[in-house]
Parts: structure tokens; C-alpha cells; sequence
């Protein structure tokens, strides 16, 4: 698979005061994909304007037309199968078949308790997300699901007339545990990985390439077990979380070397944050730019 190039905008900006403009701009540049968080609030944004996902991408959709969209990511933090498969198939609807839906467990940051519930643990968060995932693909290929589980349920939900895309929209899903790189691998179009956060601090570029390259490494494990391709997977790299998380977005040469490093462990798609300044995301527009429209063809 060749490299691909994508970004995430966040969607803290009003729509008429600079939301609208980025992803239009984000389809002139060439990018595959533009994602956004899907959450109800972020880190160092909590206290400013922050929108939801669903009616962010629905709108985006209306003002773009090649460019695919999607969620980076979605979680069961606040979020039941059911009415998320509604707006997934109206979002994939609207958009003529561009949305891909970025899932993974959740964290513990403010989505875990926004709705008076104490934060689960990474082994609760594990147990919902592998009931999550399984019953999101029924709803989204299926007609009409009834379904009774430890976390879920669905009693003759409707999804008539299904996705655009067939048999449904793909699923990129975040997963670095064995639990969940083999629901990675057995719903998974695409796999997403921010490197080790262990590694975020104090890790070295050098070795977050390692932890990458082992990461890859138990998804084709995964994937084998299942008797599935690994290298038919597409593999998501979102930048801004690795030990060199400034570099990439430093400078052209700084992104193409950082590009082709990922690309050679089997990295297929990378994710760059549109510019925020004053926030852990500011960037030179300019360089930014120049990446987007040449970055790609230096790796040729």
C-alpha cells in the first residue's frame, strides 16, 4: 500500500468563524481523509468552544465532495451502539459514502464521567469495547438487531436501508492490547495506533519506532490467527503522541523523514493535526501546508 496523508481538525472553532474554512481547505489540499475527535470535551479545550462530531462531519459533508471523513475516534465512553448506528448510516448517507468510523475503548479524561458515572477501569473498558465493536457491525449489516448483553441491547433495531458504502462502513480501530488488536483484526478495515504512551514523556524516537514495529507485529499475529491478511489492513499512525510528537510538522524535511521512518515499519496512512495555535497543535500554516500538497510526493 502507498502512504497516504490525513489530518484531524479539531472542532473547537464556531462553523461560520473558521470551522467551514478548514475543511474545505483540507480537501484543496489533497488530503485523504479529515477526521475530529469525537468527544465532549478535551484536555486543555475543556473550558472553550468544543462541537460535537456527528453534526461536524454531517456539515463538512456539505461542503466537500472527494475528501472522506470519519471520527478519530469514537468510544463507548458516551456512546450506545444503537443510536450511534442511526447517525453512522444517515452520516455515510449524506456524505455519498465517505465516512470512516475511527473506534476504540475510551480513556479516562472528561468523557468517562460527563455522565455521572465513575471512570471504568482499562479491564472494564475492555470488556464493553469487545461487546461494543461485534454488535455496531450487526446494526450497520443487518436490517433489524435484537440483541441482550452483559453491557447492551437492542430489541428490532431498525437500520433500513443500510450504509452507502457495502457492507458497511469500514471500521478503524484503535487497539494496542491482545483483546483489542484481535477485534482489530476480525472487524477492523483499518488499524489505529498513537504509538506507546508509555513512551510519551521520556521515550525516544528510537524507541517508539520499536514499540510501533512490535505493535504491527502482534496485529499480524492477530490477523493470523484468524487466517486474515494483515497486509490487506490499512495502519493509521495519528501523530502528536510520540516522543517526537513537534518534529513532523517542523519542517517539510523534518515530515518526510519522519513519513518514510513509519512508512518502512508498514505504516499505510499518517495522521497530522491542523494547526491550532496556542495549544499543543500550533504549527507554521505554511510549512503545514507545504507538507500537505508535497510531502508525499518527496517519498517517492
Amino acid at each position: 500500500m502507498s502512504l497516504r496523508l490525513s489530518t484531524v481538525i479539531l472542532p473547537h472553532r464556531r462553523w461560520n468563524e473558521g470551522g467551514r474554512a478548514a475543511w474545505v481547505r483540507a480537501e484543496e489540499l489533497g488530503f485523504h481523509t479529515a477526521f475530529t475527535y469525537d468527544h465532549l470535551s478535551w484536555r486543555t479545550f475543556r473550558d472553550g468552544p468544543w462541537f460535537g462530531a456527528v453534526p461536524t462531519l454531517s456539515a463538512a459533508a456539505a461542503v466537500t465532495r472527494r475528501m472522506r471523513l470519519g471520527t478519530l475516534v469514537t468510544s463507548p465512553n458516551f456512546r450506545h451502539p444503537v443510536p450511534l448506528a442511526k447517525d453512522l448510516i444517515s452520516l455515510d448517507d449524506i456524505s455519498g459514502g465517505r465516512i470512516t468510523l475511527g473506534i476504540g475503548s475510551g480513556g479516562t479524561g472528561f468523557d468517562a464521567t460527563a455522565l455521572g458515572q465513575e471512570p471504568w477501569t482499562p479491564h472494564e473498558r475492555a470488556d464493553r469495547f469487545g461487546e461494543f465493536v461485534p454488535l455496531l457491525d450487526r446494526l450497520l449489516t443487518e436490517d433489524s438487531v435484537s440483541y441482550g448483553g452483559d453491557f447492551y441491547s437492542a430489541h428490532e433495531a431498525r437500520n433500513i436501508p443500510g450504509c452507502v458504502q457495502r457492507p458497511r462502513l469500514p471500521f478503524a480501530v484503535a487497539a494496542t492490547g491482545p483483546r483489542g488488536l484481535r477485534l482489530a483484526a476480525r472487524h477492523g478495515q483499518a488499524w489505529v495506533t498513537t504509538g506507546d504512551p508509555k513512551l510519551f514523556e521520556t521515550g525516544t524516537p528510537a524507541e517508539s519506532l520499536r514499540a510501533i514495529r512490535e505493535q504491527i507485529e502482534k496485529l499480524g499475529k492477530a490477523c493470523a490467527d484468524i487466517d486474515r491478511d494483515p497486509d490487506a489492513m490499512e495502519k493509521i499512525l495519528l501523530t502528536g503522541f510520540t516522543p517526537d510528537r513537534q518534529r513532523p510538522l517542523e519542517s517539510l524535511d523534518a515530515f518526510v523523514d519522519f513519513a518514510g521512518r513509519h512508512a518502512a515499519l508498514g505504516i499505510t496512512e499518517i495522521a497530522v493535526h491542523w494547526p491550532v495555535p496556542d495549544s499543543d497543535f500550533a504549527a507554521d500554516e505554511t510549512v503545514f501546508e507545504r507538507i500537505a500538497t508535497e510531502g508525499l510526493s518527496q517519498l517517492r
